[in-house]
C-alpha cells in the first residue's frame, strides 16, 4: 500500500502559515506532504528566513514517496497580488480560498488522506466581500457530514457543541437535536480515529453552576440533561451537565477521554492555556480527515524566524495518527 499523502495549505500568505510550512520543511517526513501554496511564495520565505529549501511541483498525481528534508511537494495556486510579510492584502483572499478548495477536492478524490490546516485571516476574507467564519463552517459546506470541532492537547481533549457564533446566539443552537448529533460524533469519532475503546465524555453545563437547578438558566433541565440522560440509556458514558468552572480540575478530568463544551470561549482558553503551541485543532464528522493548527496568523511574527511550528508540527502527527488509525 503506497504511504498516504498529506495537504497542507499554509493559510494566509501575509501570517506566519508559510514560515511554517518552510521550517516543517527542513526535517525528512515518513510520508509525503504537499503543500497547496505559491510555489514563490515559500521560496521567499524560505529566502527570507535564511532556511534551505527545494521545491518539487505536482501537477498531476501525487508523489508516491516522502521528500528529503529541506524539500517540499508544491501543488502551485498562483498569488492574485504580490505579498509582504505581516501586511494583509484582500486581493489575496480568493487565493486563500482556492488552496483550500483544490485541498479538499483532493481529499475528496482519494489523492490526499488528509488535510492539515494553516491559519487564515477571517477578517481580511470577508473584507474582500466573501462570507467566511472560519474552516471548519468551510469545510461543512463541502464535505458530507456535520463537523464537530475538537481541539487536543497532551493530557486534554476538548469538544464543542457551537462553533464560531455571537455569545447571543449559543443559548437558542443548543437544541437537543444538535446536541444528540454532536454527542453521538464525538463518542464515534473517538473509537475509530483515535482508537478509545469505550469513549468516557464530560458533558458541561451552559450557565454558571450547570444552570443551579434552573435558577440560572433552563438549558440544562429542559435540553442538556434529557439528552444525556437518553443517550446513556443506549450505553454512551456521559457525565454531566457539569459546572464549567469546576469541571477542568484534575479531579474531574481524570474520570474522562474528552469533554464536550457548549461554545468556543468556554472550553478552548483552558486547552490553550494548557498547550498552547502544542495543541491541534481536529474536525471531526466529516467524510475527510482534517487537523489544524491551534493559533492565529501572527502578522507581526512573519517572516521573522521567531514562528514555532510546534503546533503545525502537532498537527501533521496527528493527521498522521488519524489515517493509521482507519488503515
Amino acid at each position: 500500500m503506497p504511504s498516504p499523502v498529506l495537504a497542507i495549505t499554509p493559510g494566509e500568505p501575509a501570517g506566519i502559515g508559510p514560515d511554517l510550512c518552510v521550517q516543517v520543511a527542513q526535517r525528512h517526513w515518513p510520508v509525503p506532504l504537499v503543500a497547496v501554496a505559491d510555489p514563490g511564495l515559500l521560496e521567499a520565505r524560505a529566502a527570507l528566513l535564511g532556511l534551505p529549501l527545494q521545491i518539487q511541483l505536482v501537477l498531476s498525481d501525487p508523489p508516491t514517496k516522502a521528500a528529503m528534508a529541506e524539500t517540499l511537494y508544491v501543488a502551485p495556486i498562483e498569488l492574485r497580488a504580490a505579498c509582504r510579510p505581516g501586511q494583509l492584502d484582500t486581493r489575496n483572499a480568493t487565493y486563500v480560498l482556492e488552496a483550500l478548495d483544490t485541498a479538499i477536492d483532493g481529499c475528496l478524490s482519494g489523492r490526499f488522506a488528509a488535510l492539515v490546516t494553516g491559519p487564515v485571516h477571517k477578517g481580511v476574507i470577508n473584507d474582500a466581500g466573501i462570507p467566511f467564519t472560519g474552516h471548519t463552517e468551510f469545510l461543512a459546506e463541502r464535505s458530507a457530514g456535520h463537523p464537530v470541532m475538537l481541539l487536543s492537547c497532551p493530557g486534554l481533549r476538548v469538544a464543542l457543541a457551537t462553533t464560531h457564533l455571537p455569545l447571543r446566539a449559543v443559548a437558542d443552537s443548543i437544541t437537543p437535536g444538535l446536541l444528540e448529533q454532536v454527542l453521538r460524533i464525538l463518542e464515534h469519532d473517538l473509537r475509530v480515529r483515535f482508537g478509545v475503546e469505550r469513549p468516557r465524555i464530560l458533558v458541561s453545563g451552559l450557565n454558571p453552576h450547570a444552570g443551579e437547578n434552573g435558577y440560572l438558566g433552563h438549558e440544562e433541565v429542559e435540553v442538556i440533561g434529557p439528552v444525556i440522560e437518553r443517550l446513556r440509556a443506549e450505553g454512551l458514558l456521559l457525565t454531566g451537565p457539569l459546572p464549567a468552572d469546576t469541571l477542568f480540575t484534575q479531579a474531574n478530568l481524570a474520570h474522562g477521554d474528552a469533554v464536550l463544551a457548549m461554545y468556543h470561549d468556554q472550553g478552548l482558553p483552558i486547552l490553550k492555556h494548557l498547550g498552547f503551541g502544542e495543541a491541534v485543532n481536529i474536525t471531526l464528522g466529516l467524510s475527510l480527515v482534517r487537523t489544524s493548527v491551534d493559533h492565529g496568523t501572527a502578522l507581526d511574527l512573519a517572516g521573522s524566524g521567531d514562528a514555532d511550528p510546534g503546533s503545525l508540527t502537532a498537527a501533521i502527527e496527528q493527521a498522521l495518527a488519524i489515517t493509521a488509525q482507519g488503515d
